[in-house]
């Protein structure tokens, strides 16, 4: 079976770690040993029973890209280990914390923040450099997007990043971050939110489209409800006087989001007959099972270990999802973050 030996060495830091898919009553269990190296190492298990081998594969290679995230490498050495089969951009988007009903009724009454609809779509920033245009994800890892796009783009005389959702082949613009080489992170959101405007101006394009902002109480209202009646997404907030900053704060940030549905990112462990999958969360180092979902005739039925979106009604304590809707494959979202924190519960359970 599988196994694999890291180490970690900086400083007077020795360490090894030690992961393996062992058999265990005919199934499969994830053991792990650690220490110092040349002592005796503590071992557990990430199993608490034996469980099917594509869950044991799941939780074994989420165990590693912990690992090696925090610095061990397969070199007996310790020396950085680089290996993937995706380009990193080196660039990383500016990520939203959610907010609940009563957050959401002092945004729209307030004059601080700008709101604008969040798309149903995949998070994708845009850097073009002469006539090379660049897609990045969410993970700041380069990604493709379509062909249409790129030849639109291409028209502007400016090099730029832009940052984004695309829906199917439409792309909804919502802020620009480098222009002719200039960095305007460390502009105000509404300084950049009139730069990127006047950059859509300057060219034509059919499908690109800046992202419609709500500045009074009055407009935002209007919008939300709006947005809302016709089963949209959510929306998002922004402060106008607020910097580009990379990564997602602990709490609450200067850009929020409020969303009408619930929706979750899963891991594929099972497919099943009648273009049906099984879908698994992980609470800790436990795995929970949620339940199926119905993939539609117009996706492609995932395959084992692929991270998907569902959008459901709510959730049962233990994890399990009632109404779930298949949104589509989110190759954005890592294995490790499709967690129990997701969810939303019933809201007797969550009262209780």
């Amino acid at each position: 079976m599988e196994n694999i030996t890291l180490y970690y060495r900086e400083g007077s830091s020795d360490k090894i770690y030690q992961a393996a898919i062992d058999h265990k009553d005919g199934r499969y269990v994830v053991t792990f040993a650690y220490g110092r190296r040349g002592t005796t190492l503590t071992t557990g298990t990430k199993t608490q029973a034996s469980v099917d081998y594509d869950t044991a594969k799941t939780i074994y290679d989420r165990l590693i890209r912990e690992k090696t995230a925090k610095g061990y490498t397969p070199g007996a050495n310790g020396a950085p280990y680089q290996h993937s089969d995706k380009q990193a951009s080196g660039i990383l988007p500016q990520l939203l914390n959610a907010i609940d009903e009563e957050q959401l009724e002092a945004l729209l009454g307030d004059r601080l923040h700008i709101m604008q609809e969040k798309h149903d779509g995949r998070r994708l920033m845009l850097r073009k450099l002469t006539h090379t245009i660049t897609g990045i994800n969410k993970l700041g890892v380069v990604t493709g997007f379509p062909a249409i796009i790129a030849k639109e783009f291409q028209v502007a005389e400016a090099d730029f990043l832009i940052d984004g959702e695309i829906v199917g082949e439409e792309y909804h613009a919502f802020d620009l971050l480098e222009l002719d080489g200039d960095d305007l992170r460390g502009r105000t959101y509404q300084e950049r939110y009139l730069h990127l405007m006047n950059l859509l101006a300057s060219f034509n394009h059919r499908h690109i489209s800046l992202v419609e902002s709500a500045y009074q109480p009055s407009h935002k209202r209007e919008l939300f409800d709006q947005l809302k009646s016709a089963n949209r997404e959510g929306v998002v907030f922004k402060r106008g006087d607020a910097i580009y900053t990379a990564g997602r704060p602990n709490s609450g940030g200067p850009q929020l989001k409020f969303k009408f549905h619930e929706t979750a990112s899963f891991i594929v462990t099972k497919v099943n007959a009648r273009r049906s999958v099984s879908l698994m969360l992980f609470d800790g180092d436990k795995v929970v099972p949620v339940g199926n979902v119905t993939i539609p005739p117009n996706h492609e039925v995932p395959a084992i270990g692929t991270v998907v979106e569902v959008r459901y009604l709510y959730a049962f304590r233990g994890g399990s999802i009632f109404q779930p809707i298949y949104l589509g494959v989110r190759d954005d979202i890592r294995a490790e973050e499709c967690t129990v924190n997701q969810l939303k519960y019933k809201a007797m359970e969550a009262a209780a």
